[in-house]
């Protein structure tokens, strides 16, 4: 079991969303927080509104362009080594393959992708030599199961999929823990913040967004997992897609290929 009371936290994409909802929770539970985003301003928001601010430190950083040792030792200078690792940063995409250009994809892998892939590696070594360390890993069910206008994003997350399944299978020997939590519709700023297909800010709030599950909700179910030690969880009633994918990829098939999505 993994329990985050006393230990130290480094959230990414902490400054909105599942991020921001996993800080408030992680910090409820005792734990000393590191919190990455861009805008310090959002981040100092978040520090205050913790639970014990006093042990939560804002890091800004811009995930794209970044070196992921130097931000580990600044990581780690505020309260010592990290104990666990929560990569949520990302961005989403809405825009069809004809319309989405190579740089646009170079982005959202950056971020959705190499982004994990650097900073988990920079962790890795010192979590291995400490005898053990949880990493957490936001993806989706289209980690899964690719939808319409989301050919870069569903990419980038089963790449993440792929990548931690290997990793997960190479550290367990040292007690590393790997959770990969996918969520489907959270009420959170995705799809607004989420860009089109010559790199443009969405700027809309899709329905499925807005009906959504709260962001507190998933935030509390993926630390439940996180403290169960499970390797990955499903999080929503969009579950079933992954579910129809595996039993029934036909009926599947047919039924994205006629979704209505923004």
């Amino acid at each position: 079991m993994t329990d985050i009371a006393g230990k130290v936290v480094w959230i990414t994409g902490a400054s909105s969303g599942i991020g921001e909802a996993m800080a408030y929770e992680a910090s409820r539970a005792g734990a000393r927080l590191v919190l990455t985003a861009r805008r310090d301003a959002e981040l100092e928001r978040v520090r205050a509104a913790c639970a014990s601010p006093q042990v939560v430190a804002v890091l800004p950083m811009d995930l794209t362009d970044f070196d992921a040792e130097t931000a580990l030792r600044r990581a780690e200078a505020f309260f010592g080594p990290i104990d666990v690792l929560v990569n949520n940063a990302g961005i989403s995409q809405r825009s069809s393959v004809l319309q989405t250009s190579l740089e646009v994809y170079r982005r959202i892998f950056e971020l959705d992708f190499f982004a994990p892939v650097a900073l988990t590696k920079a962790v890795l070594p010192g979590m291995i030599a400490r005898g053990g360390g949880h990493v957490v890993t936001i993806s989706s069910v289209v980690g899964y199961v690719g939808t319409p206008q989301r050919s870069g994003y569903s990419a980038a997350k089963h790449a993440v999929q792929g990548f931690f399944d290997s990793v997960r299978s190479e550290s367990w020997r040292q007690n590393v823990r790997f959770t990969v939590a996918c969520p489907g519709y959270i009420k959170t700023n995705v799809s607004v913040n989420a860009i089109t297909g010559n790199g443009e800010a969405h700027g809309q709030m899709d329905p499925g967004q807005a009906k959504g599950m709260d962001a507190a909700v998933c935030a509390r179910r993926i630390w439940k997992a996180v403290a169960q030690n499970r390797e990955e969880v499903m999080i929503g009633k969009e579950a079933i897609i992954v579910w129809g994918k595996r039993f029934f990829p036909s009926l599947m098939s047919f039924i994205l290929k006629r979704a209505k999505v923004t």
